[in-house]
């Protein structure tokens, strides 16, 4: 038997579970239309703050535009936050009312 065993039986050492650690809640980041925001600037948007080329970029403004909303990122929420706020805070200066939101997923 081995020093490890004999310790274990005579309950001298105990193993204690570490706790598993949780997966943070997942914010889903959107898209809202507008009649005044070109599709240009959103293609942009999509393009600097979600990192989308340029085909999934124009795809995704298109959705946007004919279906009024899409959903286009998953992120933890800090990070859901911070978008959601480059999105509006860069829209509104440059004269646009694009509207970014987000929403737990």
């Amino acid at each position: 038997m081995s020093e490890r065993d004999e310790r274990d039986r005579r309950g001298q050492t105990s193993l204690k579970e570490r706790p598993k650690t949780k997966r943070p809640r997942m914010y889903k980041v959107l898209l809202h239309n507008d009649d005044y925001t070109t599709q240009e600037w959103v293609v942009l948007v999509l393009k600097r703050f979600f990192k989308k080329n340029h085909a999934e970029a124009t795809r995704l403004m298109l959705y946007v535009h004919h279906k009024g909303m899409a959903v286009v990122g998953t992120y933890p929420y800090d990070i859901a936050d911070s978008k959601v706020k480059q999105v509006n805070d860069s829209s509104r200066a440059e004269g646009y009312p694009l509207l970014c939101t987000m929403e737990a997923d």
